[in-house]
């Protein structure tokens, strides 16, 4: 995986000083980004701001209600938001487009938050995860196709709208080539989980350190047209910048604004299974014209993945074995011509 860096002049000029008025909460007046950067700016040293943002975003997360099944620490730098990826909400169902790939959780899955968000001279794109909601779950640009370019980021693919082709479920996610769940369009069903559900809630944070907000201003209101930058973003009084979802394209943020590091590439990754005896899960083939019927479901131990493909069944299941993050497959694809394979893998 490469990590591209485009030039960004225009953001920039945004982020250095707003003129319009302040009615969706945007800097307003001569104040630049460095003055809205963290929570409580102006009072106290550096440390007392990175201890404030590092204490907001584990609320982000206790407020929601997920602290129980993700873990918020911080150090001088970074906040580590710490989860196995799998969420408690359904999956996969309403999946036509599927690439015969299934849920499986990333136990220990680890992103670091900057804690002081810093604005770039570059927009940074990603083939994997931008950020990461509160429920612990990756959150992805809407295409699913390999990395965006430069020319991609302002024109709409349409062949690789994951929402247009029939690839998310009825929650704005699915299971990669990676068997990794991930999030490519707004988090319904996580929303309906929320604890603190509404707009002003955070809904997750970018892998620059700016929180991601929901279709509507924090106060409520809408956004204006045209607000919303490339990325989805726009200029926030409290965070320097916010990014949101949206019912149209990009449908959430499809580019980084803020610094990310010397080596992007070392963003968090869910890692593919491997096979006990080498070599990863082989990734599926998405069926010519779409399946009908997709669920996944849990059944004792094992989780289960049914559809039907012109008239045929097919499954792919697994459950844990006595090995740590291990578990014994049991598949019949379409992609495999509905052979029986078997095989034990690993995270």
């Amino acid at each position: 995986m490469q990590t591209n860096t485009l030039r960004i002049a225009g953001v920039l000029a945004l982020l250095a000083g707003c003129t319009s008025e302040n009615t969706n909460g945007q800097v307003s007046g001569d104040t630049g980004i460095a003055d809205a950067q963290v929570d409580n700016v102006d009072s106290g040293s550096a440390s007392a701001d990175t201890s404030q943002r590092c204490a907001t975003i584990a609320e982000s997360v206790t407020n929601a209600g997920f602290n129980a099944s993700v873990d918020v620490t911080c150090d001088e730098a970074h906040a580590f938001v710490r989860s196995d990826t799998f969420p408690n909400h359904e999956m996969m169902t309403g999946i036509v487009g599927t690439n015969e790939q299934v849920p499986v959780p990333a136990i220990d899955y680890v992103t670091p938050i900057p804690l002081v968000p810093t604005p770039a001279a570059t927009l940074t794109t990603r083939d994997a995860a931008l950020g990461v909601a509160v429920n612990g779950v990756p959150m992805y640009d809407y295409t699913a196709g390999g990395e965006l370019s430069q020319a991609d980021l302002s024109i709409y693919q349409d062949r690789l709208d994951t929402i247009t082709t029939g690839q998310l479920d009825n929650c704005g996610g699915h299971a990669g080539r990676g068997d990794d769940y991930h999030y490519h369009a707004r988090p319904n069903c996580m929303i309906d989980q929320m604890a603190n559900a509404g707009d002003d809630a955070i809904l997750g944070w970018a892998f620059d350190g700016y929180p991601i907000y929901g279709n509507n201003n924090p106060d409520g209101t809408t956004i204006g047209e045209d607000t919303l930058g490339t990325c989805n973003e726009q200029v926030d009084d409290r965070f320097g910048v916010r990014y949101h979802t949206s019912d149209s394209w990009p449908y959430t943020l499809q580019c980084l604004v803020g610094e990310v590091g010397t080596d992007p590439n070392a963003l968090p990754r869910v890692p593919p299974l491997r096979g006990v005896s080498g070599g990863d899960r082989p990734s599926g083939t998405p069926p010519q014209g779409g399946v009908e019927g997709l669920t996944f479901t849990a059944e004792g131990e094992a989780r289960i993945m049914r559809y039907r493909y012109q008239g045929d069944d097919y499954y792919i299941s697994y459950r844990p074995t006595e090995n740590p993050n291990c578990y014994e497959f049991e598949t019949r694809t379409v992609t495999d011509r509905g052979v029986v394979q078997n095989g034990e893998y690993c995270r």
